[in-house]
């Protein structure tokens, strides 16, 4: 089964094969680990899901090309802020052309791929993912020369993907799908920067309801469009590591239209939409 296919089988049955495949991985690299005593995951993991999610193609290194923030050790486990970007020389032609995200240890690995707009400009983005174990966190950019390149950082976090709600079940039924979209002043010469903010549980499969003690089924945004106008500037292929209430902050280049706006799809194919203008939502 395909590492990218596991977030699209029936809810009801997603727990379970989630379940299965973290302890059926995990506990090998740990063990592993455990004998060499050090805390860092071993790269046998990385090397058993790599082809699958990337058809085997070649990954260079993206050191001093692909940039990836992410702390040494999550406050928390829930919520770890992750800062994605490229930087390109001034002679270097080349444009962005996709970020993938992979958290090595978690249930579902791929937390969420990022397809550029091919007039956005952007080469900055940052959101917020779970992490469910001692684990590396990759970054692979796919540029337009047809190449990957990718960077790795090692993130101490546990339990990330269990972790409850931090909002109340009511109220977010209730705030369900609603978006915020800001925008923000720069520097003379940097680029332009936007937030998109949405209401959403994001739940994993793997969170328990405390009251019946059974496991809440999947239900997370899986796809969401973001448009300057009508220049596309990302798609986002999203999974269960995507933290509740996803936010995702990214650089621009202005095409001078008057609006931003999104649709987000979510695994029960509610799909919300919203549209704000730029002159009005600037700080």
């Amino acid at each position: 089964m395909s590492i990218l296919s596991r977030v699209t089988i029936p809810v009801l049955i997603v727990p379970v094969l989630i379940a299965a495949l973290h302890f059926a991985v995990a506990p090998t690299a740990f063990a592993q680990n455990a004998a060499a005593g050090t805390d860092q995951p071993s790269e046998e993991t990385w090397s058993n899901i790599k082809g699958d999610i990337f058809k085997d193609r070649p990954i260079l290194d993206g050191s001093g090309l692909v940039m990836l923030d992410a702390p040494r050790r999550a406050e928390d486990s829930a919520l770890v802020p992750i800062g994605m970007r490229v930087n390109f020389a001034d002679d270097d032609k080349r444009t962005l052309q996709s970020l993938t995200l992979v958290i090595d240890e978690n249930p579902a690995p791929v937390a969420g791929t990022f397809t550029i707009g091919p007039h956005s400009g952007v080469t900055s983005i940052s959101t917020r993912v779970r992490v469910n174990n001692y684990s590396y966190v990759r970054l692979v950019a796919e540029l337009s020369d047809g190449k990957l390149y990718g960077v790795k950082a090692f993130v101490k976090a546990s339990g990330g993907c269990s972790a409850p709600a931090a909002s109340n079940a009511d109220a977010t039924k209730s705030l369900l799908g609603q978006m915020k979209l800001r925008t923000f002043r720069v520097d003379s010469g940097g680029q332009p920067e936007a937030q998109f903010m949405m209401r959403h549980p994001q739940n994993s499969g793997l969170q328990m309801d405390q009251a019946t003690r059974l496991y809440i089924p999947p239900f997370f945004i899986e796809n969401l469009r973001i448009w300057q106008g009508d220049d596309l500037v990302m798609t986002m292929v999203g999974g269960i590591a995507i933290s509740e209430d996803p936010n995702i902050r990214f650089n621009y280049k202005s095409n001078g239209a008057a609006n931003f706006r999104a649709e987000a799809l979510d695994t029960s194919k509610h799909l919300f939409k919203d549209e704000w203008a730029i002159e009005k939502s600037v700080l």
